[in-house]
């Protein structure tokens, strides 16, 4: 089998009622990919009806059943041309249900479907949600999988596909409400090391903007084509040999997943009223919530622990000169990066001891990174040290391959309750594993503090759109469009408070910063360090006004509470870790 294909995104606007020129011109539009020698062609969601629909009774005319009159007629073109066509439209089943549907069609008729999980706007009023989960089809050109929309919002529906052995996700949307190519579509490829080919629709219906910019993107995160506005086909290529190699950053993120830690992906625990369910029977109840300034700081730790600390103290008065009252500093920031066995400090010991005193003055919570000695054993961990000088410690569950050679692994998961909110830890790699950040949500986390010291590149820049976007939603360029930690922010509904060593000769970037945790808020709720040292610092809101019911998406999780955990239990079998 070939290695490499010729890939298009096909990019259209469909009108609504006019169901027949939909698929005319979509026929036209998939003929000149497959004439250009495409194997793969995508489509946009509902790109046979358009998408608005009101109720069921008004989509009623236009759905059809799978196989049908309408997969028939691509069925024909990908005979003729012995290619692959991706299909969205609505479907109805022999029980009389609806669902938005996507349908993967070869030379020889339908190969298999999605039907969207997570139906969004007006969908619920007329789609049942999907029930055929997480599906990877085996083709002649590579291993496919499926996702609609909303679908790709939810961490879980892609890493469970990647881990089926995927090696493109052929999502189908109609995104709006951004500049596009969407952070969320670059993360998923970016993280499951596969690749993304995205074909959405644009232009105007039923007042909804949608944002186009249809692409394909590569296992690394870089969009290799792009079409912005209008009607179109997209060619690019794929390779498979650079999708299973399923690397993120250089790590082979697959083999170093951790299965026995992620039991609770199955658990929903935003299911219920939040403000009821976190305190039950006077178990850790929630923190009230406040209003706080938090600081993310970023310098290039030396192998002087003394003089790591007079760096730490510079930065953390800096930043209550701020107004901070949380301040989280870089991975092995107090210990260096060169030697962490020679440099490994005790906890407590000597160095949490000055970094007590420092908070206590300061009246700040701090949180650093260091190399910990225990016993005959050393940790890449993180603590957590409070004004009144209690520590909280969380050791790095996530490996690299260099750091095997030299630090044991943590076995569990640390959430501390402050005023600020309930904190969550995780230190660098830990969160190039998107399975970490959703455990930390599901504890209720209003915040994860991510101490980094990541190499290469996780952000990326936009040109700017000339889609047209109502206000306030941006369209000029943007030099931090896509941020992978931005992401982790939003998907999880919870701050991010990123702090990395920002040193470029030895590979890292910087790029620290507080996130926001609804990445459609504009303009953002955040603050970025660029590329040298110093420090970010931005509002952190975990306040609730007078309701029994969470009214902060800090704590309701809009997001998480739409998870679909009956389905995810490929994401806690170590078998699945075959990589």
């Amino acid at each position: 089998m070939s290695t490499k294909h010729k890939v298009a995104a096909v990019q259209f606007e469909p009108t609504m009622f006019e169901k027949e020129r939909n698929i005319t011109r979509l026929l036209d539009l998939c003929e000149q990919a497959a004439a250009a020698g495409a194997k793969l062609i995508v489509t946009p969601e509902m790109g046979t009806t358009g998408y608005c629909w009101f109720d069921r009774a008004e989509v009623a005319p236009f759905v059809e059943t799978i196989p049908g009159p309408t997969t028939n007629r691509f069925a024909a073109l990908a005979r003729k041309h012995a290619c692959h066509i991706v299909v969205g439209m609505p479907e109805v089943d022999e029980d009389g249900i609806y669902f938005n549907t996507a349908v993967l069609i070869g030379p020889d008729g339908v190969v298999g479907r999605h039907r969207k999980t997570h139906p969004y706007i007006s969908e619920p009023k007329w789609a049942a949600a999907g029930d055929l989960h997480n599906q990877v089809f085996e083709t002649p050109i590579g291993r496919i999988a499926l996702l609609i929309c909303m679908d790709i919002h939810f961490v879980e529906t892609a890493r469970l596909m990647a881990l089926g052995g995927a090696d493109v996700i052929c999502h189908i949307s109609n995104w709006l409400a951004e500049r596009t190519p969407a952070p969320y579509w670059i993360s998923r490829a970016f993280e499951n090391g596969c690749y993304v080919i995205e074909s959405n629709r644009w232009g105007l219906e039923r007042s909804v903007q949608f944002s186009g910019g249809s692409c394909v993107i590569a296992p690394d995160g870089q969009v290799t084509a792009v079409l912005d506005k209008g009607d179109g086909v997209l060619l690019s290529e794929i390779s498979l040999d650079a999708a299973r190699a399923r690397r993120v950053l250089g790590e082979t993120v697959f083999a170093q997943r951790r299965p026995e830690l992620y039991p609770e992906l199955l658990t929903d625990t935003f299911s219920w009223n939040p403000r009821d369910f976190f305190g039950l029977y006077g178990h850790e109840p929630w923190p009230a919530g406040k209003a706080s300034q938090v600081s993310v700081a970023q310098f290039a730790p030396g192998d002087d622990a003394a003089q790591n600390l007079k760096e730490i103290e510079a930065h953390a008065r800096a930043a209550k000169a701020e107004g901070a009252e949380l301040v989280v500093f870089p991975e092995l920031a107090v210990t260096g990066l060169t030697d962490p066995v020679k440099s490994a400090q005790p906890i407590p010991g000597p160095a949490t001891a000055s970094l007590g005193e420092l908070a206590g003055e300061l009246g700040l919570y701090l949180v650093c990174g260091l190399a910990e000695r225990s016993d005959d054993l050393v940790y890449n961990s993180a603590c957590l040290v409070a004004p009144d000088g209690s520590i909280s410690v969380y050791r790095k569950t996530h490996l690299t391959i260099d750091e095997r050679s030299w630090a044991t692994a943590g076995d569990g998961w640390t959430v501390v309750d402050t005023p600020i909110g309930r904190i969550g830890l995780l230190v660098g790699h830990d969160a190039s594993f998107p399975e970490a950040g959703r455990v930390l949500a599901l504890r209720g986390c209003d915040l994860i503090a991510c101490p980094a010291a990541i190499r290469g590149r996780f952000s990326s820049s936009h040109a700017g759109t000339e889609v047209e976007q109502p206000k306030p939603i941006p369209t000029g360029p943007d030099p931090h469009h896509w941020h992978h930690f931005r992401v982790r922010a939003g998907e999880n509904n919870l701050f991010f408070a990123f702090a990395n060593v920002v040193d470029r000769e030895r590979g890292y970037p910087g790029l620290s910063g507080v996130f926001g945790p609804d990445t459609f808020a504009f303009p953002r709720r955040e603050a970025i360090v660029a590329d040298a040292a110093g420090i970010a610092t931005a509002l952190v809101d975990t306040t609730n006004l007078d309701s029994i019911y969470p009214t902060n998406v800090v704590r309701r999780k809009d997001l998480v509470s739409m998870r679909m955990p009956h389905s995810y239990r490929g994401l806690v079998k170590v078998a699945a870790n075959n990589y």
